[in-house]
């Protein structure tokens, strides 16, 4: 279990944080860039407004995911970053609170996208957007592609990259294909036929894997999320990122209140803290997310890379029922592993 305390200098606030609990917020989020992302954006300036100090729980959503299993008669986590389908997981095993709405004043500002309800409950809010897009080699392709059947051009065979059903983006990716391809509500035989003639260089478990592959040159087109690529471009890799004329695939990074959560209150709060625009501003600089509050003010260099492109908004992503993506995930996974795996 790996855990860290981030140790705000604003400890020196006695009395700051008398409206809310004393004890340390359990908050688990991903590691690596996203996980900086959080502790600068969101963690220290909680700290620095409550006086609480925060416990970062690392790991992905499918290790938090099982730790609130575990802990669920008494849980350590006081809020969880989720992604989506996991999110609605948790929600169906009885792992979260129903967040007040009430008590956010930057609630106000989210948008309708990023609220997530179950009957009359909200059980997740969105701090958010990044997008599956079509990352190239600038060395290899001369023009920006334009549409995902760009990625079954014989130029290209056997240095294409797309997610499988291992990675979060995997099952998404077939169900939007298919949408852009055939149709929204098609039987997914045309898009599995399509697939199934992918001359593929790689089917990635890992979006580091597929970073990877492009770094070394193995890969020349791909389905990577925007936030990976940026940052390979950003690091002065010879990669662009577009969104194609069919769209792209999108989700969000979700927040979650830990059902019997000791800290409730404070949990709110760190709630309230992300959804700022100063928050919302800052994760947009640091990890090209696109914000779920309204009315943040962009550069246009910042822009371009939202998973929404400049001049775009979250109207512009496709953004799935995941409730409908887990109902279909076995299907596709045993059918991926039947038709696609050679």
């Amino acid at each position: 279990m790996i855990k860290y305390v981030l140790l705000s200098s604003a400890l020196g606030l006695i009395g700051v944080s008398q409206a809310y609990s004393a004890e340390p917020l359990t908050v688990a989020y991903y590691g690596g860039n996203w996980g900086e992302a959080f502790d600068k954006c969101v963690a220290k300036p909680f700290t620095e407004e409550t006086g609480i100090a925060v416990v970062a729980e690392i790991g992905n959503s499918t290790t938090t995911f099982s730790k609130l299993q575990q802990q669920k008669s008494d849980p350590v986590i006081d809020v969880a970053y989720l992604d989506g389908g996991i999110s609605e997981a948790a929600q169906e095993a009885g792992l979260l609170e129903p967040i007040n709405m009430a008590a956010l004043v930057n609630g106000k500002s989210l948008v309708p996208q990023a609220i997530y309800k179950d009957a009359d409950d909200v059980f997740a809010v969105g701090t958010g957007f990044y997008s599956l897009g079509l990352t190239y080699s600038t060395n290899e392709i001369d023009e920006a592609p334009e549409s995902w059947k760009d990625l079954w051009n014989e130029a290209y065979a056997g240095a294409v990259a797309i997610p499988s059903p291992n990675n979060s983006a995997g099952v998404p990716f077939v169900i939007f294909l298919n949408n852009a391809f055939n149709g929204e509500g098609q039987d997914l035989s045309s898009v599995f036929a399509e697939l199934s003639t992918l001359d593929t260089g790689l089917l990635y478990d890992t979006s580091g894997a597929a970073s990877n592959a492009f770094q070394s040159g193995d890969i020349a087109i791909g389905a990577h999320f925007n936030v990976g690529a940026w940052d390979l471009i950003d690091a002065g890799m010879p990669i662009g990122f577009v969104v194609p004329k069919e769209g792209v695939w999108a989700t969000d990074v979700r927040m979650h209140v830990v059902k019997n959560s000791k800290n409730a209150d404070a949990a709110q709060k760190y709630l309230d803290v992300a959804l700022s625009q100063k928050a919302a501003h800052c994760l947009a600089e640091n990890l090209y997310l696109g914000p779920a509050v309204a009315d943040v003010s962009l550069t246009s260099e910042i822009e371009k890379k939202l998973p929404w492109g400049e001049g775009g908004s979250v109207d512009d992503l496709k953004l799935l029922n995941w409730s409908e993506v887990n109902a279909e995930r076995a299907d596709i996974t045993d059918r991926w592993n039947r038709e696609i795996v050679k």
